[in-house]
């Protein structure tokens, strides 16, 4: 199979070399306008002049251009019938998602998105600990880059623990409440379900970067960061004591073994598979459109004044 890169930056590249690097995979072509970007890439692909040259060439591509872009660059993909991944979001704007979902009912094509961290495999694990959480608190938290210019910080990184909360640990319910405070480059959200509150945090301000995330539930507690791919299970043995007027709790403590993998390798191979079996993609673009509505009532209150907190 050859597949193609549209957009050779930041994570262009890394889709290149993943696609290099997977089996089944012939012939690596990158188009980028910027030419010092697709050169970059020379070593691993194949250097294409043109969109219209690369999309006569491939079986599938990936579009990594800019989040502005997405709309145009998806739809002449789709348009020259070719099957795409497009880098989260999968738009700008809802409206354009909607125009989008409308190319998309036309065809047969395998169009996905590419919400990275649903592959991550302490997600699954998250799921099978927890199938109804009471409380979840994800962090994603990160130092300031000049890789985003063209959306906030929920689009860039809150995006992904939203379509974990809404597409995985509270799959298909519509009974919530979102509140939202914060700015372009920090944001918390909270998500209130009929028995469950879900907290989420996003920063580009921060000095160390971090994705953390934190579940309670009545019999147990759970822990894990996303990076290190590491899952805790705190468990009540029902021993408390009072020790120098202090209140003790035992614990038991479990480590989850998870078969730590790169999540972009295993979505890439997924989006492959998925091409050559004609079955969907895990991520829809319906829910990447779901995860962009969100976001815009999210966003709601990021301008919200102080001291206020918008629904």
């Amino acid at each position: 199979m050859d597949v193609g890169v549209i957009g050779v930056g930041a994570m262009g590249k890394n889709h290149v070399r993943v696609y290099s690097e997977l089996k089944g995979v012939d012939t690596v072509y990158v188009y980028d306008p910027i030419s010092e970007n697709a050169q970059r890439a020379s070593d691993l692909a194949t250097v294409c002049s043109s969109p219209e040259e690369l999309l006569a060439k491939v079986d599938a591509v990936s579009v990594c251009v800019p989040t502005r872009y997405h709309f145009d660059t998806a739809s002449k993909v789709i348009n020259a019938g070719v099957n795409c991944l497009i880098e989260k979001p999968i738009t700008m704007t809802v409206q354009e998602a909607e125009r989008l979902l409308g190319l998309i009912e036309k065809t047969d094509l395998v169009v996905g998105v590419g919400h990275i961290e649903r592959f991550n495999p302490i997600v699954e694990e998250i799921k099978k600990i927890a199938e109804r959480p009471d409380y979840v608190s994800i962090k994603r938290h990160n130092p300031t880059s000049n890789r985003i210019t063209d959306a906030s910080v929920v689009e860039d990184l809150m995006i992904h623990d939203i379509d974990i909360v809404f597409n995985v640990l509270f799959k298909g319910e519509e009974d919530y409440q979102i509140f939202s405070a914060g700015s372009r480059n920090v944001c918390e959200a909270m998500a209130v379900f009929s028995e469950s509150v879900v907290s989420i945090s996003a920063s580009r301000l921060s000095s160390k970067k971090f994705r953390t995330f934190y579940v309670e539930a009545e019999e147990f507690t759970t822990e894990g960061d996303f990076m290190t791919q590491e899952v805790y299970v705190y468990r009540k043995p029902g021993k408390y004591r009072v020790e120098d007027e202090r209140y003790m709790q035992e614990n038991i403590i479990e480590k989850v073994l998870v078969n730590k993998v790169e999540p972009l390798k295993v979505e890439l191979k997924t989006f492959l598979d998925c091409v050559r079996q004609n079955k969907s993609f895990p991520v829809t673009p319906e829910e990447g459109k779901r995860n962009l509505e969100i976001c815009e009532r999210i966003k709601s209150g990021l301008n919200a004044k102080k001291g206020s907190i918008s629904e």
